[in-house]
């Protein structure tokens, strides 16, 4: 069977959730035994948005290969099981950065570097780049970030039209749209889709089905024009309501609208039988849990909802295992010197020393009080800072990231670190194995000796401390080549920090061993 390509588009407005229903069409067409694989097109100029503002992107997703991506990776790995890696997320920087290493290198032969065709045929490398990372993968899905009529995606968009016209019959386009509703006409206006659908169709591209986010259901006549106008039939048109509880309900009512069925007609693929028992036992158990809890989430970027989304879906998986809902309070880490009625706390990842302070009160608060604390990245550098100041006695202990100057660097640059300039992708990055101590609240909770976990940092505990830390009552539970891996405070119900990322290796299906036992930890107080 030769391999399939689906592309994914967006038109009318930005964030209308492309991620999501990409991972969830994935997850539909794995559900019938075909084995997926993903890519996501980033216009943007940036190589790669590691040295972006969360507040203008959103986190960072690394995979085990090192690789900073977009977020929407997070909605791939949580919802499927394609295999991701730095083939699996491009950018236009990325593109436009090889095509002019080539160019100064001389492989063009002295021709006229353009957009079509060096731009363009660069792009379908890496399309089929990523649908060739693994050996039997029947359908690739892409993803091209941005929205039709953006100057920044129309390489990304012609790229794909000449991909389909050389592998006719092999790919299809999914065009998702928004169809509002205005309140003071009293009715569902069509005309934005209609418009979105006529400028792709310009650029040389028609879609085979449409996706229309909208708040409520359309009716059956509204889907019907949207057929009719837009050149699609009838059945091509598919609504995508928002969700009322989770967003993993949306591959539910994807098939209820027999999207399954449909892909496997316009991809000419055999419909097996939908395989879908163990993610719908997750759904009802989201849907109605015993009881709820409540995790304050301290970070610098609450602000924007997707700055910790990884960290908030694993926090929501961890309560799937016990059966019980998650809430999440977000706490502004500038103004969090006092935090109360919440009954776990989760300090993840972040840079510089804006809300450090606040961080540090907090990890005072759950040592003191006896609350499960989890900390991250940064959060558990966080667990240190104030072990050393509060147990040590040491009251000027901090991270040479917020304190150059420290008398007591407890935390400092790690040694390859050291001369790095360049801030793009020179971190710790991707996964490293570590080995954990026996009769820990870590060990306990993976169940194995030998783990392996991703990393994005440029900071480490100092072994200098480690006799005076461990002598006090902190416990150096997980460890790589000598460097703290995971530390956990004795005498305390969950008081653990990670140097890595546990919220990337989380699924819904399959929550991550820290995230389970931190929600456990919370249950038994």
């Amino acid at each position: 069977m030769a391999k399939k390509y689906i592309f994914m588009t967006g038109g009318v407005v930005s964030s209308l959730g492309k991620g999501l229903a990409s991972a969830s069409i994935g997850m539909i067409l794995e559900s019938h035994g075909l084995k997926i694989a993903m890519l996501k097109l980033d216009p943007y100029l940036n190589v790669d948005p590691g040295t972006m503002n969360p507040f203008q992107h959103g986190e960072v997703y690394v995979t085990d290969d090192g690789a900073e991506t977009d977020l929407d990776l997070g909605h791939y790995y949580r919802f499927t099981n394609t295999p991701l890696s730095k083939a699996s997320n491009a950018t236009s920087g990325q593109v436009y950065e090889t095509v002019i290493k080539q160019e100064r290198h001389g492989d063009y032969l002295g021709h006229t570097v353009q957009v079509i065709p060096h731009v363009t045929d660069e792009i379908k490398k890496r399309i089929l780049l990523a649908a060739d990372q693994e050996k039997g993968i029947d359908v690739l899905l892409v993803e091209i970030g941005g929205t039709v009529g953006d100057i920044e995606s129309q390489p990304f968009l012609e790229a794909i039209r000449q991909f389909r016209l050389e592998h006719l019959n092999d790919c299809i386009n999914i065009h998702m749209t928004y169809v509002p509703y205005l309140k003071a006409a009293g009715e569902v206006k069509t005309k934005p889709t209609q418009h979105s659908v006529h400028q792709l169709q310009s650029l040389g591209i028609s879609p085979n089905l449409i996706l229309c986010r909208s708040e409520s259901p359309l009716e059956k006549e509204v889907k019907d024009k949207i057929a009719l106008f837009c050149n699609v039939r009838k059945e091509a048109v598919v609504e995508q309501v928002d969700v009322d509880h989770s967003i993993y309900e949306l591959p539910l009512t994807m098939i209820a609208q027999n999207l399954d069925h449909e892909l496997c007609n316009l991809l000419n693929l055999k419909c097996k039988k939908t395989n879908i028992t163990s993610w719908e036992k997750m759904v009802t158990t989201y849907l109605n849990p015993k009881k709820t809890i409540k995790v304050g989430l301290v970070g610098k970027y609450i602000h924007h909802q997707d700055a910790y989304k990884s960290v908030v879906e694993a926090l929501h998986h961890g309560g799937i295992a016990h059966g019980v809902r998650v809430e999440v309070e977000g706490y502004d880490s500038e103004t969090a010197r006092k935090v109360d009625g919440c009954d776990g706390y989760l300090i993840p990842g972040g840079f510089g020393e804006r809300g450090f302070e606040g961080k540090i009160a907090v990890a005072t608060h759950c040592r003191e009080k006896k609350i499960p604390y989890f900390g991250i990245c940064l959060g558990m550098q966080v667990l240190f800072v104030e072990f050393a100041r509060s147990i040590l006695g040491l009251k000027k202990a901090n991270s040479t990231e917020m304190d150059l100057d420290t008398p007591d660097p407890i935390i400092s640059l790690l040694s390859e670190q050291e001369g790095v300039r360049d801030f793009g992708g020179t971190m710790r990055l991707g996964a490293y194995p570590c080995t954990l101590l026996p009769k820990t609240h870590a060990f306990a909770a993976y169940g194995e000796k030998k783990i392996v976990e991703r990393h994005r940092h440029r900071y480490e505990f100092n072994n200098l401390y480690k006799e005076r830390c461990t002598e006090k009552g902190l416990i150096i539970s997980g460890i790589y080549e000598g460097l703290c891996e995971i530390a956990e405070l004795k005498n305390h119900p969950w008081m653990i920090g990670v140097q890595f990322h546990p919220e990337f290796k989380s699924k819904p299906t399959a929550p991550h061993p820290l995230f389970k036992a931190f929600i456990g930890a919370i249950l038994n107080g």
